[in-house]
């Protein structure tokens, strides 16, 4: 089984910055992508950005420029550098992972981290 552990979030105001983590642990083969989705209250959960195995990244427009995610592949962590926040950013932020483990035969699936919540107040 695989494990995901979410740091870095906290309340900071309009325009400041704050620095995700979610390190992936288990019997992981393989990291076939990562990233982060948010939910806001009353709102249906929507991915913000992702980065894939081979390295490529992908943003919903609403974070482009403002938010960067990367990765450390020997620690099997991603990370969100969020900058230039809104009010509009204030949401639970959830980090997904889809892995290969192996535990006698290869297995994909796709694993959620407990939410780390993020407020930017105005």
């Amino acid at each position: 089984q695989v494990q995901l552990v979410e740091s870095g979030g906290g309340l900071v105001q309009a325009g400041g910055s704050l620095r995700l983590s979610c390190a992936a642990s288990g019997s992981i083969f393989s990291i076939n992508a990562m990233g982060w989705y948010r939910q806001a209250p009353g709102k249906q959960r929507e991915l913000v950005a992702v980065i894939t195995g081979g390295g490529n990244t992908n943003y919903t427009d609403s974070v482009k420029g403002r938010f960067a995610i990367s990765r450390d592949v020997a620690k099997n962590t991603v990370y969100l550098q969020m900058n230039s926040l809104k009010p509009e950013d204030t949401a639970v932020y959830y980090c997904n992972a889809d892995v290969t483990y192996y535990t006698g035969i290869y297995i994909q699936s796709a694993y959620w981290g407990q939410g780390t919540q993020v407020t930017v107040s105005s």
